[in-house]
């Protein structure tokens, strides 16, 4: 579609963008070579009106690969206020380097009618030909820059082959300098520790909280916490390889640059000591359904409780934990273990009773039907009976709002839903 005639008075925005902010402290900069070339261009433009707005909207050091940029965003509220007539660029790829962003901003420079000028690569957005030529340039731009990010990926893969730090956050211990990893030597003690306690017999759930109690903080955290430090966190730190003295690269480790912080048979006890004592295969380890799963939550912290097994005696126990306690020891959460056959069993109780309430059995039956059951003389009893675990856990999962457990005074309680309300819904969104 050809832009709409420009008015007399054509305001230009001149935008500029730089991909590093390497060398923006100089006095004269890429940005500032950018804006003389396009404000050349104007002045050749003037006979037809052409002036130039005195806001800058400039991006140093952003890449053109999306649009989160502050001078680009700036530039398209003056577009969405109609303030700008022309937007003026050095090449095409100062825009953008995505050619779907860069289609969806030039849909709204059209609808605004913005026109869209690039002083070195000249060509009109006003005619086919050069709406043509415009996504012929984008797409190699965008080529350009997918070759470019391939090349800085085989760079990093072959610096880790190498066993070179690559960047991203030092685990506790070390301190990034200059491409390198260092031994940080106020927390290096820590690590140590940490390796030896559980050598010890102390669980990762104690090291955690001993962690907590020295006020050691988390590298990680964006903002600090009271307690930032979890079982798994410890449970983490013992099996980093990095603190062994090597580095991961595509799925192998290659031996690092970096010194180990422990030694190799240390570092293989407690590898020894985090393995499953009971060996099975992944069938066998894998959690049987649990009916109230997602809907199960502690009375006491408000959290909910995750479903877990165990075999003891050649026999498979299930049942279900506070993910507080878990991750957080009984002092954040007192709430102990609870087997999954008696919560499940009362659950069900309540479910087969409100199921064969006879002013319930009219909704209820569209639900038995579609799991391919019907009631039958017996009640619902019977049906639940004959229905598979999975299908128990749909219609436990449909029926139950929510299911909690406060062990400091001994209750177990069950919301349902209404199942008419449900009924309603359904029909609603068919």
């Amino acid at each position: 579609m050809a832009k709409p005639e420009l008015p007399k008075g054509v305001r230009c925005a001149i935008y500029t963008r730089k991909s590093t902010a390497a060398g923006l402290e100089k006095d004269f900069n890429s940005l500032d070579a950018q804006r003389e070339a396009c404000e050349a261009y104007i002045r050749t433009r003037v006979h037809e009106g052409w002036t130039l707005l005195p806001e800058a909207f400039d991006d140093g050091g952003y890449t053109g690969a999306n649009t989160e940029r502050p001078g680009f965003q700036k530039l398209m509220g003056w577009v969405g206020r109609a303030q700008v007539d022309v937007v003026v660029v050095y090449k095409v790829d100062r825009l953008s380097r995505s050619l779907p962003d860069f289609a969806q901003v030039m849909e709204h420079f059209n609808r605004q009618g913005v026109g869209f000028v690039s002083v070195t690569q000249h060509f009109s957005t006003t005619d086919p030909v050069g709406r043509l030529t415009l996504n012929m340039l984008m797409s190699f731009a965008e080529f350009e820059r997918e070759m470019i990010a391939e090349r800085i990926r085989d760079k990093i893969r072959a610096q880790r082959r190498k066993g070179r730090w690559t960047g991203g956050h030092a685990p506790l211990g070390y301190r990034s300098e200059k491409a390198r990893l260092l031994v940080h030597e106020e927390e290096a003690p820590w690590v140590r520790q940490v390796f030896d306690w559980y050598l010890e017999g102390v669980s990762a759930l104690k090291i955690s909280q001993r962690l907590n109690a020295a006020g050691l903080p988390l590298k990680t955290a964006k903002t600090p916490r009271p307690n930032p430090w979890t079982k798994d966190l410890v449970l983490r730190i013992l099996r980093n390889r990095i603190y062994l003295g090597e580095l991961s690269c595509q799925g192998e480790f290659v031996v690092a640059e970096h010194p180990r912080l422990i030694d190799q048979k240390a570092f293989d006890q407690v590898q020894h000591m985090l393995e499953p004592k009971v060996r099975r295969t992944r069938q066998e380890c894998r959690n049987p359904v649990y009916l109230v799963r997602g809907a199960l939550k502690c009375g006491i912290c408000g959290y909910q409780m995750t479903s877990a097994s165990t075999f003891r005696s050649g026999r498979l126990h299930r049942y279900y934990r506070c993910s507080t306690r878990d991750k957080q020891g009984k002092a954040v959460c007192p709430t102990v273990q609870m087997p999954a056959d008696a919560i499940e069993g009362f659950v069900v109780d309540r479910v087969r009773g409100y199921l064969e309430q006879p002013e319930l059995q009219g909704f209820a039956k569209p639900y038995l039907a579609q799991l391919g059951l019907q009631a039958t003389g017996t009640g619902f009893s019977g049906v639940w009976e004959a229905m598979t675990l999975p299908n128990r856990q749909r219609l436990v999962r449909l029926l139950v709002e929510e299911v909690r457990v406060d062990q400091r005074v001994g209750k177990l309680s069950v919301r349902l839903k209404n199942l008419a309300e449900i009924r309603i819904e359904a029909e609603a969104s068919c």
